[in-house]
């Protein structure tokens, strides 16, 4: 499985990252990840993609859902039924929007580890034969050291997320909507939106100032900015009301 993990993305990323340093070396390992994150960010977006899709149109029948709920709260095996008929009739998969997520952190992961092990002196072994050893890379990036904890860049990336979670929190359904659904659903909505907020900008903080280098955290607040763009264009400004 270490072997498949290296082969399969590892390796990829880490050629990916050195290739990206020799085609610009002026701007240092830091443009690299920058534009590393942009690649990755459009071989990921086909499944970002229908992943808001499928957010959207959980948004749409959302109406639907709640009058469910609303008039077969005391039979789940019927509710359940139900809203399966509902996703099937709409061609819609509440669980689309999983995929995604899975993927992106197991490619978090591999950054992680292609970022610790050192993105100063160049590990020769890993590069594929048509990748040029640069030997050494440039590893300051607007003054910030991105081979060790950078605390600056964990708050921008903390506020990042912050305002990435506000927005996802924000594509709720129709105050009208969430009335029908039962006083439970809401306080559990309420509740999971309170921890999305919170929780997630500061393990973003935690692990930007005890753990992980400024690379990956530049890599982290790249591809939150590029998020929030994503969803801000496909859902627009609508809010709920």
């Amino acid at each position: 499985m270490g072997n498949i993990f290296f082969v399969a993305l590892f390796q990829p990323l880490y050629n990916l990252l050195v290739f990206l340093y020799n085609v610009v070396p002026a701007g240092g390992v830091g443009l690299a990840i920058i534009l590393m994150t942009v690649l990755v960010k459009g071989a990921l977006l086909p499944l970002m993609y229908r992943s808001m899709k499928a957010q959207k149109e959980l948004q749409e029948i959302q109406p639907k859902i709640s009058a469910l709920k609303a008039e077969l709260k005391d039979n789940k095996e019927e509710l359940a039924k139900q809203l399966m008929g509902v996703y099937k009739t709409h061609n819609v998969n509440p669980f689309a929007s999983c995929l995604p997520t899975i993927v992106q952190l197991v490619v978090l992961i591999a950054l992680y580890q292609v970022l610790s092990a050192g993105i100063a002196t160049v590990t020769a072994t890993t590069l594929y034969s048509f990748v040029h050893n640069p030997e050494t890379m440039a590893h300051m990036f607007l003054g910030i050291d991105l081979a060790h904890i950078s605390i600056p860049l964990a708050i921008i990336a903390a506020i990042a997320q912050f305002f990435q979670a506000r927005q996802l929190v924000s594509r709720r359904p129709p105050k009208e909507a969430r009335a029908d659904s039962g006083a439970l659903d809401e306080d559990m909505a309420a509740t999971m939106n309170k921890v999305t907020l919170v929780m997630l900008p500061l393990m973003t903080l935690i692990i930007g100032v005890t753990t992980v280098p400024g690379g990956l955290t530049l890599y982290i607040l790249v591809s939150t900015v590029l998020t929030y763009l994503m969803y801000h264009f496909f859902f627009g400004n609508k809010k709920a009301v």
